[in-house]
């Protein structure tokens, strides 16, 4: 007997855990932390059980209503009757159909991609394919892009907010969001349900991002995320990123090229203004460059880095695909899981550093912005100061890496902690 009603459909409301309410015959209404209804069917075939999703909880196509999830059941269950597999028989078809059109939301992605490459920097467009190809196309990127849902894009972002990345959920929405206006203007969507979700995302706190302030508490933060389980790789970025302080990104796409053959007395980090926070003009402008003098500890942890990866061009490679840059988020995970989500991000560092080193040295602090690759206001003074007091940036920087890991494991140690 048929246990649900509509109304009980309907006043389904979101709970922290997923759970189901079951109506019959193998039917149940599967409800999702982020308020997705989607109706499912269970069943055995060659001794195995079975999950099919027959389609979402709704009053109008493509969703279903009860009695249409019904009567999908029951063309479900006459298919097992005939000894096929229902699952198998729905994807079939819906391969048959996408491929006859090749309307899926990854194929146009790619296409909108292609399109906007030419217009941005390298580092930018190797940012934007990388979050479509790890958070968006394998959970929305085989279904037609026209019967693609706004619960759909919504459930999409959620896990990405769960972890913290708030900011990266917003990014990916928005480039969601130019993929569905690009379908609508090419005649193959109708609507852009990532415009529709843009309310319903997580708020995001406003003002700086968070940082630890404090030495002491800066200290026993890098130590607690060393001692994660975690990749060797993923520590040393941690801790060459606290002692440089230069953007996290930068760090991450860091080629071995620019560590090659570092001076033993004076090591100097040169990085090309094509790879600095720069405007798209200014990257081929070599007098924009940005030196950055090494603390023998930073050097120690780059060559302890170069053991695990010096033999390919990247200092940090992706652990998937070797010819890629590790993604930044690495680092903010880490510290996650040492605790410190919403205290702390990597980006936190260069706050770090300013906040402390400015307290210490006030004197200093025209030359501590530069460390930091802060442009002055004044256009002449920024012209002057570009290479301006090295000698002295040398020492501040050997100066923040004896504050910061005063007794702290050498980095070679890093090689040898537990992993994830």
């Amino acid at each position: 007997m048929p246990k649900l009603t509509d109304a009980q459909c309907r006043g389904a409301k979101p709970a922290d855990k997923p759970y189901k309410l079951v109506d019959g015959g193998g039917l149940h209404l599967f409800v999702s932390p982020a308020g997705l209804k989607s109706w499912r069917y269970r069943y055995e075939i060659g001794g195995k059980e079975k999950l099919l999703t027959l389609g979402n909880y709704g009053d109008r196509p493509p969703a279903l209503t009860l009695a249409a999830a019904r009567a999908a059941r029951d063309e479900a269950r006459a298919t097992v009757k005939t000894g096929r597999d229902p699952g198998v028989v729905k994807k079939r078809t819906k391969l048959a159909n996408v491929q006859s059109t090749a309307n899926t939301f990854e194929a146009i992605g790619r296409e909108w991609y292609e399109l906007q490459k030419p217009q941005w920097v390298e580092r930018h467009a190797a940012d934007v394919l990388d979050s479509l190809e790890q958070e968006v196309f394998p959970i929305i990127g085989s279904l037609p892009i026209a019967e693609i849902t706004a619960p759909e894009v919504l459930a999409m972002l959620r896990p990405i907010e769960k972890r913290g990345a708030k900011e990266t959920a917003r990014r990916i929405r928005q480039r969601v969001s130019a993929i569905f206006v690009y379908a609508i203007a090419s005649g193959r969507a109708s609507n852009d349900p990532a415009a529709i979700v843009k309310g319903a995302m997580a708020p995001l706190k406003k003002g700086r991002q968070p940082a630890i302030t404090n030495l002491e508490a800066a200290k026993e933060m890098l130590a607690k995320a060393e001692a994660q389980p975690s990749h060797p790789v993923t520590k040393l970025a941690l801790r060459i990123l606290a002692l440089t302080v230069v953007r996290p990104g930068t760090l991450a796409t860091t080629p071995w090229a620019e560590w090659a053959g570092l001076d033993a007395h004076k090591p100097l980090w040169h990085i090309p203004a094509e790879r600095m926070k720069l405007r798209l003009q200014h990257k081929d402008d070599e007098a924009r460059d940005f030196l950055v003098p090494l603390a023998k500890q930073t050097v120690e942890a780059i060559d302890a880095l170069r053991v695990l990866t010096g033999r390919g061009p990247l200092a940090f490679p992706n652990a998937r695909h070797a010819h890629k840059p590790m993604s930044e988020n690495a680092m903010g995970y880490l510290l996650n899981r040492a605790g410190y989500n919403g205290h702390h991000v990597p980006h936190g560092w260069r706050s770090t550093f300013s906040s402390l080193m400015n307290e210490r040295f006030p004197v200093d602090k025209p030359v501590l912005d530069l460390m930091l690759a802060h442009v002055p206001k004044d256009k002449v003074e920024a012209a002057y100061n570009r290479a301006q007091h090295l000698e002295r940036r040398r020492e501040l920087a050997q100066e923040w890496a004896d504050l910061l890991l005063e007794g702290a494991a050498p980095a070679i140690d890093l090689l040898a902690g537990p992993r994830r």
